[in-house]
Order: C-alpha cells, then structure tokens, then sequence
C-alpha cells in the first residue's frame, strides 16, 4: 500500500516539475519575441543618455514592458492553444508522446495567464510608469532606490483610492455585500474588480472589432498590388517622376535662395508625397501578373468570407441563446480533454475556430489603432518614447486577456471559460450577453455593408477618371449612367 502512495506522489510531482517546465519554456520564448518587438520600436536615445540613473529606470521600465507583453500575447494563445490541444489527443488518445498534453497543463496556463494580467494590469505597469516619472523624495539621496521608495508610496496611495472607490460603488449596490467585502476582499471585492476590467475590455473589443474588421480590407489592400482596371500605369508613373524632379530643382533653389526659404518645408513634404507614389506605381509595375490579378482577388475573396463567417456564427448563436440554455458562456473547472469536440465539424470546424479566433484579434489590433482617440499611440519604428510604450502594452493587454470571453461570448468557440475567467459576475446575465451578440452582428454588418459599397465607387470612379474632374464631385451625386457611358468611351 505504501509503495502505491510512493508511486502515486512520484507521478504527481513528476506531473508537476513537467508542467512548470513547459509554462516556463513557453513563457521565455514569447519574452524573447516581446524584447524583439519593443527593441524595434523603441526609441534608442532614451536609453543611451549621459544620466546613467534615467537610463537604468528606462530599461527597468522596459522589462515590465516586456513581461506585460508577453502575457498579452499568451492570452491571445489561450484559447488556440486549448482547442488545437482537444483536438491532438482527439486524433491521438493513447498516444505516449502526447501524455504531456493534458488538462492540468491548460488549466495551470489559464489560471498563469490570468494571474500575470491582473498582476501586470494593476500593478506593474502603473510602477513603470511612476517609476519613470519619479525623482526621489525631497531632502533623500538620489538614486534608483530613491525612485522606488517614491514609486511604492506614490501606487499604494493610488491602490487604497481605487479599493476605496470600489468599495463606496459596492456598498451602494449591496450594502451587506460590501460590509463583507471590508472582512473577506478575496471573495467579495476582487471579483468586482475582475468584473470591472474585464466587461471594460470586452466593451473595448465591441467598439474596435467591427471597425478593425472593415479596415481589414483598405490595410490589406494597402499592402497588395490592385489589378489595373481600365488604368494606364505609365503614364501615371511618368506623371509622378516629372514631378519629382520639377519639385527637386525647386527645393535645390530654395536651399539657396533666400526668398523662398520660408516655403521649403510645404514643399519637401509634397516632394516625400510625390516619392512615395512613384515608388508604389514602380513597384505595381514590376509586380507579375499572378500578383496583380490572383492574390488581390483571393486576400479580400478571403478576408470576406472570415468577415461573413463571424457575422453568421454570431447570428447562429443569437438564436442558440433563445433556445438553449447551455449556449450562455460559463467556466469550467475541470477540462476533460480529448473527449469530444468543440466544434459539430470535428477538426476542420475547430482550425475554423482558431483562424476566426486570430482574425478577430488582429482587426481589433487594427481598428484600435485606427480609431482617432487612439491614433496617437500608433507605434513608429526606432521612434516611440517610453510612455507610448507602456500605453500601448496596457491596450494590448486590456484587448488580449478580454479575448476569451469575447470570443466565447460570442459564440465563436464552444470552450468554456477556465480557472477565474469564468468567475466574471455578468457572464451569467442574459440580457447582457443577447444584447452584446446583437450589437456585435449589427456593427459589423453596418461597417461590412458600408466599406463594400464605398470601396466599389471608389474603385469605380478612379478606373473612369472621374476623380480627376477639376470641381469637387461626391460619389453620390455621380449616376450610374454617367459611369457606363464613360467607361464604354473608354473601352472604344
């Protein structure tokens, strides 16, 4: 009997070293392409200064930075890595090189991932934040422990403010709720707290996603080449080159001539503009004509049919929320994977799951930074300071970690929630969670509908060579007929 116990503790802790293992190795891989992709965009004097104390506080700064954007992109992973982690053991279930993959190791990341979040949400990058800021207290000696004394004192203040808000919010709602909430904070106030932020996130996602997704095809379409539709590319790019240098003689005058100094920077900003232009024209001109009349075709046929899939598989779940009861989004507390599928199409329906899952990601990336309250947090290359550095991983942060309950919300993903992502309070809402779908369904159609229709005028308009009428003309008042009759002029 005591050799089975041995045995048995043997496994668990074998089981255990494994798991801590594989979370670490995973966690330092994505640490590494965080540093990478910071490192691109980071402004490089703030961190080579003649202050050797300004330029520490920076690179402190910037591991936090790092930590909080390696755990976004581990939430993004979250849900990918559970459902393509079902399905392995669904096409393997006694396999022994699959025995490492199991529910433990994706109940521990979930419960790891929600943790860091919280952990680097509340904490950390408040700290980099006032760390960076901080001098040190007046009449104390300088130094980095200087900016960290000031630090804690300064985000301790700001903790007991925010606890304090909370807790008045609380006892206005549910006064017995809150007088529990001043003796037991880990069941009744920090569930609260988690509500708050995440329902803040996911509100995020609702406003940025349908937008992301219209922006989806101008972004891509920005970076493909068009077919040339009844366009003549020379004469275009002959256009642009004549005007190039007509632009370059004047700047070479100016940069001499004292009368027009004070015009100089209007027209080296034309100048860029005309450059840029001709080196896209130049670029659609070497492009084959596989690049211009198969790939453009196929990404928006493509990006398309994801957009039409969401929208439907939100509408499907609408539907699934009148007659189901098991469609409302709940946690799990124990993952029985390898059992069934998550998906009434087995494997091919679940890689739909996953590829829905990152496409939603990425336009909400994109309509984030598209929208004009967020515009200015766009990161540059080798020119983003600090601050925008740590505005941006809290977004990402906020937008990431909302994911999961965005998408299982939705209805994209039958996984239910692990660990205290389903502890949320309003998950178990119905009206809340109705209302979220048909918002969702509806934005996105509007904004779907809306960029087709104006992206075919457009499109439309510049081929017949109505954009370069002298007068202002609105693609509204332009008929149909008059774009048939000078596209078949056209043609003859």
């Amino acid at each position: 009997m005591e050799v089975d116990d041995v045995s048995v503790r043997e496994q668990l802790f074998h089981n255990r070293v494994r798991e801590t293992f594989i979370c670490v190795l995973l966690f330092t891989c994505l640490y590494i392409l965080s540093y990478l992709i910071l490192t691109h965009f980071k402004k490089n004097a703030d961190y080579v200064t003649d202050d050797i104390e300004d330029a520490t506080a920076n690179k402190i700064a910037l591991w936090l930075c790092t930590f909080t954007l390696s755990v976004a992109v581990c939430a993004v992973l979250l849900l990918p890595i559970s459902i393509l982690s079902n399905e392995v053991l669904l096409i393997f279930p006694h396999s022994y090189y699959m025995q490492w993959l199991n529910g433990s190791l994706i109940h521990g990341l979930w419960n790891l991932v929600f943790l860091f979040s919280n952990l680097s949400l509340v904490f950390l990058m408040p700290f980099a934040y006032f760390f960076t800021e901080s001098e040190g207290f007046v009449g104390c000696k300088k130094g980095v422990m200087a900016r960290v004394y000031e630090t804690a004192v300064v985000l301790l203040l700001l903790t007991l403010l925010v606890l304090g808000m909370v807790w008045v919010f609380v006892a206005l709602l549910n006064n017995h709720s809150a007088r529990e909430s001043l003796y037991d904070m880990w069941e009744y106030y920090l569930p609260y707290l988690y509500s708050a932020i995440s329902l803040c996130g996911v509100l995020l996602l609702l406003l940025c996603t349908p937008f992301g997704l219209s922006r989806m095809f101008s972004v891509t379409g920005s970076l493909l080449v068009k077919p040339r539709l009844l366009e003549n590319v020379e004469v275009e790019m002959n256009c642009a080159a004549f005007e190039e240098a007509s632009l370059s003689r004047t700047l070479n005058r100016g940069s001499t001539a004292c009368w027009v100094s004070v015009n100089v920077e209007p027209l080296r900003t034309q100048f860029l503009g005309v450059q840029a232009k001709r080196i896209a024209l130049e670029m659609r001109r070497r492009a084959s004509p596989w690049q211009r009349n198969l790939f453009y075709p196929l990404a928006m046929l493509l990006l398309l049919a994801l957009t039409v899939a969401c929208v439907l598989m939100v509408c499907f779940h609408v539907l699934e929320l009148l007659f189901d009861e098991t469609a409302m989004p709940s946690g799990m507390r124990d993952p029985r994977l390898g059992t069934a599928s998550f998906s009434m199409f087995g494997s091919l329906g679940a890689a739909v799951q996953v590829v829905l899952i990152l496409y939603l990601m990425v336009s909400s990336v994109v309509g984030f930074y598209s929208s004009p309250l967020f515009t200015s947090l766009l990161p540059r290359s080798q020119d983003t300071n600090l601050t925008q550095i740590i505005g941006n991983c809290v977004s990402l942060l906020v937008l990431s970690s909302a994911l999961p309950v965005f998408s299982r919300t939705l209805g994209i993903t039958r996984f239910d929630l692990l660990g205290d992502f389903g502890r949320y309070n309003w998950l178990g809402n119905f009206h809340i969670v109705f209302l979220y779908n048909i918002l969702f369904a509806g934005l996105t159609s509007a904004c779907l509908i809306n960029t087709l229709t104006w992206a075919v005028q457009g499109e439309l308009i510049r081929a017949f060579g109505l954009h370069k009428l002298p007068l202002t003309v609105s693609r509204t008042t332009i008929p149909l007929k008059l774009l048939l009759a000078n596209g078949l002029s056209k043609i003859q």
